[in-house]
Parts: structure tokens; sequence; C-alpha cells
């Protein structure tokens, strides 16, 4: 084993994942930049190596990416990337109370533990995960995003109705576009007929709603300097400690689990890992009042959930040749350079190559740490750039995102405007949009597994209820999260008129 480490390990290819890693990380941060972009430019560059060191800068530039998103979501309440999104509801408020480094430390060890896990299920339980999620048919996989949107019953305490309303919004929205089935557009004025055959892309309306939406309110403000929350890096603040993770234990393993189990799902993607593992982080915390006030738990099961999904997705890869997400996808284009076929006898047929997909998988979580971890400081002084310095460079940066992210597309920014005045109309009217944005990420999928199984089945809707143990098993977890979301709103509303009496 350690003359195959000695192999694989040589300083280049060492220098390719650092390098990898640096770059991701910078994508990461930047909102409207992602993980799969980094991958998509740095690919041409694969041409001029083996496909060894290709992996060691592409698997760096995917760890990197990944994990970058967190820097922007707790500092500037502005997620890097869609899978950073859950980071925003605790990791801000922590910078707000003058704890933005510990917040990022938690953030950043949180993201390797989750990268070490899922690598730990890509090396073991690669053909036995594989195989069990082969037999999800669409039946499952709808049930499994309608699992996910229950997210929205339980994240809007206080205001269910509300909540509920701006998620199914948000599918309407998904929703708009070209029909696969008839190629024909439905949910769309004629007007707007062209512009939308492929309906709103995610970055602009992600985006827009979190980045323009919060900067167009600090512009009413006139960009002033604002100590409402203090400085957000206090000197006497909390500072980061290893007992911060003192009972997180089963946090951590449940988040991992779940978002290394969502990477294995081709099509789910960061997003739902992590909107899944928060959820569930909420639903058996002792203290879910504390979520989204700055609780450590919130910050972790996000975290360790969207960077479980990097291992995970390259399972389906590596054992059937189906990407798990839009990353993977262009991993196959590193592969089909190479002449390289992935595939069921992809690890019996390459064995060497197998073992530098987890060598190399392991040394960019750990450089990712210990790029992000010790220096964070330094990283942690963004917000010290006064904002109507920082904002400028951030809309730049959010609008060249916008436009690039479907390789040069107008509407696209127009999007990001559009969703920036939302943004903007939420934060005046006091609508949450994380339920808007939940229902839009899940939306078209909700609808495509939906349809997929109604043509299974003859437009049968038993097959929903028939399916067998696994269907019986998320039809279960579905109704037991709905539960739990109506009766934490019933007690939360007779908390508030004891208080009130």
């Amino acid at each position: 084993m350690l003359e195959v480490l000695g192999e694989i390990l040589t300083l280049s290819r060492m220098l390719m994942a650092l390098l990898g890693v640096t770059v991701g990380i910078v994508f990461g941060a930047i909102p409207g930049m992602t993980a799969t972009m980094a991958v998509a430019v740095f690919l041409p560059l694969t041409y001029a190596y083996d496909l060894m060191t290709s992996l060691f800068l592409l698997l760096g530039l995917y760890v990197g990416g990944i994990s970058g998103g967190l820097v922007p979501a707790i500092l500037i309440n502005i997620p890097g990337t869609p899978a950073s999104i859950t980071t925003c509801f605790d990791g801000y408020p922590m910078a707000q109370r003058g704890e933005g480094a510990r917040a990022l430390r938690i953030g950043i060890t949180a993201s390797l533990f989750g990268g070490i896990f899922s690598l730990l299920c890509l090396a073991l339980l690669t053909p036995p995960l594989a195989n069990l999620a082969i037999k999800f048919s669409a039946v499952e996989k709808f049930l499994v995003i309608l699992f996910a949107m229950t997210i929205i019953a339980a994240l809007s305490k206080g205001k269910m109705l509300v909540g509920i309303f701006m998620g199914f919004s948000g599918v309407l929205f998904a929703m708009m576009g070209t029909f696969n089935d008839n190629n024909k557009l439905r949910l769309v004025p004629e007007m707007l007929s062209k512009p939308l055959i492929y309906g709103f892309a995610l970055l602009p309306v992600l985006i827009g709603l979190f980045a323009l939406g919060q900067m167009f309110e600090e512009a009413e403000k006139g960009m002033k300097k604002d100590t409402s929350n203090g400085d957000l890096l206090k000197k006497n603040a909390a500072k980061f400690s290893i007992k911060d993770f003192k009972g997180q234990f089963i946090n951590i393993i449940r988040s991992s689990a779940l978002g290394t189990f969502m990477g294995i799902l081709p099509g789910v993607g960061g997003s739902a890992a992590s909107l899944i593992g928060y959820s569930q982080a909420k639903t058996f915390s002792k203290h879910p009042e504390e979520f989204g006030k700055g609780s450590i738990e919130g910050v972790v099961a996000s975290e360790s959930a969207n960077n479980g999904l990097t291992g995970g997705a390259l399972i389906p890869l590596l054992s059937m040749g189906i990407p798990g997400d839009s990353t993977t996808a262009v991993l196959i284009g590193a592969f089909a350079l190479q002449g390289m076929q992935i595939g069921p006898l992809f690890i019996r047929n390459n064995p060497n190559l197998w073992y530098s997909i987890l060598i190399g998988l392991a040394l960019c979580n750990i450089l990712m740490f210990v790029i992000m971890f010790f220096p964070i400081k330094y990283i942690a002084r963004i917000i010290n750039i006064p904002k109507q310095r920082l904002y400028p460079v951030i809309l730049l940066m959010c609008v060249v995102g916008a436009y690039a992210c479907n390789y040069g597309v107008m509407f696209d920014i127009w999007s990001l405007i559009i969703f920036g005045v939302l943004g903007y109309l939420c934060i005046k009217l006091k609508l949450p949009a994380t339920p808007f944005l939940i229902g839009f990420i899940l939306g078209g999928d909700l609808e495509k597994y939906f349809v997929d199984a109604l043509k299974g089945s003859n437009g049968n809707l038993s097959i929903f209820f028939t399916r067998g143990p696994i269907a019986w098993a998320l039809w279960l977890l579905i109704l037991v999260s709905i539960a739990f979301a109506v009766v934490s709103e019933i007690r939360d509303k007779k908390k508030a008129n004891m208080a009130a009496a």
C-alpha cells in the first residue's frame, strides 16, 4: 500500500491539488461562481497532463468550490454557492454577535468531517450504496423531493401559512419554461415565451434573492456605516474551541450521511443535501428554538451535509457512469478527454486510478482545512472593507456569474434584477425568502418525477403507495416531519399567547 501511495502522491500532483483547492475556494467564495464553473473553466488544462494529475486538480477545485461558499454566507449573509444557503441561517447571526471567526472555524471543521465521512463511504460502501440508489424509481425520487419540501413547514415557525405560500410560489416559478414531454411552454406569458424557453436559472434567482435584495436595502440606507450590530469581530466575543463540538457527534454523522446519500441520488444536488441536513438537525435538536439565531448545530449540520455530497456524488459516477451532480457531470469530460470510460468495470480495470481518486480526495479535504482554518483571521477581515467599496465588486461578480451560468444568456441578468427586486420586497414586507428558494430549487424535480411516475403506471396514483418498503419508509418520514412542524407551530402560538397575557 505504501508503494502505491508513493507512486501516486508525487510532488507535482500535490501541487496541483493545492492549486485546485485554492482556486476552488476563491470560486466558491465569490457569489455567482460555483465548483461546477471552476471545474469547467480548468477542464481544458487537463489536455496537458495525465489523468491522475488532472484528477488531483479537478478534485481540488470540487472540494474547494463547495467549501468556499461558507465565507460570504457567514460574513455578509450571501451564500457563495447554492449548497451554502443554510449556512447563512445561523452563521450570519453568529457573525453579528462578533463571532465571525468562530463561526468560520466551526464551519470549516464540519466541512472536513463531512468530506472525510463521504470519502469513507466512497471507499467502503460504493457497491451496496450504488445498488440501493439504482433501485430508486421516479416514485422514490418524488417522495424524497416531497420530504425535502416539508422543510418549508419546519423553517416557517410562527408564519407557517406565509411560508407555505412562499414555498409553492417558488414551485410555480420553477415550472416556468418548456415541458419536456411535449416541448410546449407552460405557465409563461406570450411576451416572455422566447426568453423563458429554458425557465429561470438557479444562480440568478439565488443571487438576486439573497445578494441583490440585500444590496438594494443597503443602498436605501445610503451605505452608511452600520453600527447597530456592532463589530462583527469583537475582541471579547467567544472564541473557537474544540468544545464547540461537544454533543455534536450525532449531528455531524447524521448530516454527513444525509449529504452523502443525497449525493448518490443523481441530480438532487448540494442545495437539497444541506436543506435536508439542516432540517433534520432542527427536528432532532434539544434546542430547536435557537436555530436561525446563531446555533452552532445549524452551522455544523449545513456544512457537514454539503461537503458530504462530494464523495457521495462520485459513487454513482464511478460505479455506474451516472453523475451525482452537475460538477461530477463535468468530471466525465476529464475522463473522456483521456479516452477513459467509466462504468461498472471501472474500479476492477483501473485499480491505481481508483486509489488515486481516494488519495486525491483525502488530500484535497486536508488542504482545504489547512488553507482556510489557520489564516481565518485574515479571511474574516473582509467585513472591515467599507460596504460602498465591497458591494460594487460583489455586484460586478454577481452579474458576471449570472451571465456566465448558461454561457452568455442576457435574460439571466434580467432574472437577476427581477429576483433582486423580489428579494428587496421580501425584506420590506417581512416575507420569508428562504421557503421561496426551497420551492424553486425542488419544484422542477418534483414535477419531473411526479410525471415520470404517472407515465410508468399509466396514470394510476396508487403507484405512490404500493411501491414497497422504501416508499413506505419515505411516507413515514414525510408524515413525521409534517406532524413535528404542526405541533411546534401550535406550541409556539400557545407560548406567544401566554406571554402576551
